[in-house]
């Protein structure tokens, strides 16, 4: 196995989950290639392991901001319910932008009572180093 580098961009899949697990409520449905997360039975967000992806609920006008701003960090995913879905290539993003967007797709889906208490989650300061 080799040893790690830490640049400060780039998130592990169990990094993800951690801060995905951070959010209280949080369902998790595993199907063959990918797991989805819900709060209160209202999707928020996806995860495919194999190309180290995640699918995650914002407004129209993130999902524009996000994808015009870095296409090789995001992609439109689709639109529905007035939300729109976008991809987050894990090794191109930082953990403090990921904990942000994990959060606010979350926050789009969960109820305003529960939403209303919670902050951002975060990662442990300290990183792998290797």
């Amino acid at each position: 196995m080799t040893s790690v580098s830490w640049s400060g961009v780039g998130v592990e899949i169990d990094e993800f989950l951690a801060l995905v697990n951070a959010l209280p409520g949080v369902e998790h449905k595993q199907s063959a290639n990918y797991t989805s997360y819900s709060v209160h039975g209202k999707k928020f967000g996806y995860l495919w392991p194999r190309t180290r992806t995640v699918g995650l609920k914002q407004t129209l006008a993130e999902q524009i901001a996000l994808v015009s701003e870095r296409p090789e960090v995001f992609e439109v995913q689709f639109t529905a319910g007035g939300f729109g879905w976008v991809v987050t290539y894990l090794e191109k993003i930082d953990a403090e932008e990921l904990s942000e967007l994990v959060f606010e797709a979350w926050r789009l889906s969960a109820p305003a009572a529960l939403a209303d208490t919670q902050t951002v989650p975060s990662l442990p300061s300290h990183r792998r180093q290797g």
